[in-house]
């Protein structure tokens, strides 16, 4: 592809997602040129997130053009919609013609319940790993794996460095270089405990321990609330 080329990329909300997960790739994206982005969801509904943002979605499922690049995020309320018919049947029909089919996070579970990832290696989160490697996916722990044409982050802020290496394929490498610049991603955390292997298993145990009580079954019922 070149940088002439019109890219139609969208992006799937959900109540309940991770905002960071989709909101860094739309950064990086909307900063390319020729690019079209959709924002996703079964209606046009304002979409909370699962840290309370409100997003709001400007296309639908049923009025969603054929994607260059789909791309779908994670977050608490994905426990709520994994086997959601609409969310997958648009996965499913969309993936069949898409050029790109991506993931952040925990949005590599979306798309190995829609079928898409079968044969495929793709990332997630740290934590959810075992889990989407029980749905018959190859599991990656790189920030982004790329097979053939799923392009996969891994957890949260990864969904940076999956965008731009999305811009990298679609634009080349100068592009991406300069769209990185552009948005100063330099990043300098204050600790080096970003991944599991870095952390040690006494933090990554205490880790668990809070996503377990933030997945619990009260707030998955209070996403299906907000949903």
């Amino acid at each position: 592809m070149t940088d002439s080329q019109k890219h139609i990329i969208g992006l799937v909300f959900y109540p309940g997602m991770t905002a960071l997960d989709i909101v860094g790739p739309q950064e990086v994206f909307g900063g390319l040129p020729n690019v079209q982005i959709h924002r996703i969801w079964k209606t046009l509904d304002p979409v909370k997130t699962d840290n309370g943002m409100i997003v709001l979605p400007d296309t639908t499922f049923a009025n969603c053009p054929c994607l260059d690049l789909i791309c779908i995020g994670g977050g608490l309320g994905q426990g709520l919609l994994e086997d959601d018919p609409d969310m997958l049947a648009f996965l499913r029909k969309q993936g069949n013609t898409a050029k790109f089919i991506a993931s952040v996070c925990g949005g590599s579970h979306f798309l190995a319940k829609a079928g898409l990832l079968q044969g495929y290696r793709a990332a997630t989160h740290w934590a959810m790993r075992e889990q989407l490697a029980g749905l018959g996916v190859e599991v990656g722990t790189e920030r982004v794996v790329i097979d053939r044409n799923r392009i996969t982050g891994g957890g949260v802020t990864a969904g940076i460095d999956f965008a731009l290496t999305i811009a990298r394929i679609l634009y080349g490498e100068e592009i991406a270089k300069i769209t990185q610049l552009l948005i100063e991603y330099n990043p300098a955390p204050p600790f080096d405990t970003g991944s599991p292997e870095k952390a040690g298993a006494e933090l990554v145990d205490k880790a668990m321990l809070f996503i377990q009580g933030l997945t619990s079954i009260q707030n998955m019922s209070e996403w299906k609330q907000k949903g």
